[in-house]
């Protein structure tokens, strides 16, 4: 009975450690459509933010304010910009407010301002699937400020890991959230920015974020 047991636990371990290898890596097909690693599921080469805030955990990016609370919104920021692309993420919130930036501006002590693909877990107030303007006009972005959540609320899975697709090209903005189409719009934004992953300042939050896989578009 001892043995059975060391061999369902070996197995149980071989398990979990191939289902945490699928993660950040590229599928054949990625790699043939032309899709990039921007994290290595190990480190945060790559990337910049304020250190108290960001560290790697389990394969995944993890952003918390348990410890210490930013003054104002904080990023971890990667180091390229970009223009046209596919972005793919997942992510999953213990709570709070975060997001991807993308065609973002980079200011001064890890701040952004610029385009993010919301999620935040509020109740009927949440904001999954939105499109967000940080710094700037907020949600005056969509046609309504709920556009977005109100795609995703059927959707999301709260607490648990959420699969995010961003697709700018020119002045289209699409967001996907779990394969639903939660908004698909022209902007006025059109240049290149900063990929950029927000912690939100208040209550003490965590996100954390892996598979982050991006694809430029000619």
């Amino acid at each position: 009975m001892r043995v059975w047991r060391t061999i369902l636990a070996a197995g149980a371990i071989s398990v979990a450690v191939a289902a945490e290898a699928r993660n950040n890596v590229l599928t054949r097909q990625e790699r043939r459509e032309g899709f990039v690693l921007l994290f290595n599921g190990k480190d945060l080469t790559g990337w910049d933010g304020d250190p108290r805030f960001w560290s790697v955990r389990e394969g995944a990016i993890v952003g918390s304010t348990d410890q210490h609370s930013p003054e104002r919104n904080t990023f971890l920021i990667y180091k390229e910009p970009y223009a046209d692309f596919v972005l793919k993420f997942d992510i999953k919130l213990r709570n709070g407010n975060s997001g991807m930036q993308f065609r973002s501006t980079r200011l001064p002590d890890w701040v952004v301002t610029g385009y993010q693909a919301d999620a935040s877990e509020a109740g009927d107030k949440s904001a999954w699937g939105n499109l967000y303007d940080e710094g700037g006009q907020g949600r005056g972005l969509m046609h309504t400020s709920d556009e977005g959540w109100l795609k995703a609320k059927g959707v999301v899975r709260v607490g648990d890991w959420n699969h995010y697709e961003v697709v700018a090209q020119g002045r289209r903005v699409i967001l996907r959230l779990n394969g639903v189409e939660t908004l698909n719009q022209e902007v006025e934004k059109t240049e290149s920015g900063v990929i950029a992953i927000q912690l939100h300042r208040g209550p003490a939050m965590e996100v954390q974020v892996r598979n982050i896989k991006l694809k430029v578009l000619k």
